[in-house]
């Protein structure tokens, strides 16, 4: 098969017959999809996203792009694939119409935690067409428990590409914000005492509400602003239910 066909192969769920095949394979090439996930993360841990290409990962693999290309079709391809890795590390709840609203949140947050293991890489999912099967079985499941909670089918679609859009968001603006904290020349985009005296040496009669409610606007700890977003947004679709 070439590239595109074993690409188009990934998305598909085995068949029986492969699946009860007994019969050892051999490898044609020491390098497999999974080394090639592995090695690609890896690189994303340490350097970042933006440090991840074509190039970076076959030099990081000891290996030529021929060799990378005859496993991942394109960078689109590997960042589905990057995506699909950590999606498979998601616990999915049994849908339950009593605690529908903490299940979603929960997911959410797990999806996040994932994303901000990898500086970055919340950018791969960004206008991604999901095809991975881990990436439709998250998109399955948050779509159970929505419809478990009683919203419907079309809110539920629109509700979990909004959820995850913003995850994606939140994560790959952590990202850069953390990125940005270890320069010297920018340690106050972290610095909540900083961006308070920035506020109040603002001139008052052109920033009246802003120098007024310095603290409120610099307010949050952890993941206070992301709890605080998502509550929003799941309420509202229970309010529109």
């Amino acid at each position: 098969m070439n590239p595109r066909e074993r690409r188009t192969a990934r998305h598909q769920p085995p068949t029986p017959e492969a699946a009860a095949d007994p019969r050892p394979r051999r490898r044609k090439t020491p390098i497999t999809v999974g080394q090639v996930i592995d090695t690609a993360l890896g690189v994303v841990a340490t350097e970042g996203y933006e440090a991840l290409t074509m190039r970076r990962l076959a030099g990081a693999l000891d290996t030529g792009p021929a060799s990378l290309y005859a496993h991942v079709v394109n960078k689109a391809d590997l960042d589905e694939l990057l995506i699909g890795r950590l999606c498979a590390g998601l616990v999915l709840p049994e849908p339950d119409p009593e605690v529908w609203r903490e299940q979603i949140r929960d997911v959410c947050s797990q999806m996040r935690d994932q994303y901000l293991k990898y500086p970055g890489i919340s950018r791969a999912a960004l206008a991604m067409a999901p095809t991975d099967l881990e990436t439709l079985r998250v998109s399955e499941g948050m779509l159970s428990i929505l419809l478990a909670g009683g919203v419907s089918p079309q809110a539920a679609a629109w509700a979990i590409d909004a959820l995850l859009l913003y995850v994606a968001a939140y994560c790959l603006e952590t990202s850069i914000a953390r990125q940005r904290s270890v320069r010297d020349d920018a340690v106050w985009v972290l610095d909540r005492d900083e961006l308070l005296r920035r506020f109040a040496a603002l001139p008052v009669e052109t920033f009246p509400h802003t120098t007024r409610h310095a603290a409120e606007l610099t307010a949050g700890e952890g993941y206070d602003r992301f709890d605080f977003t998502l509550s929003l947004m799941i309420d509202g679709l229970a309010h529109r239910h």
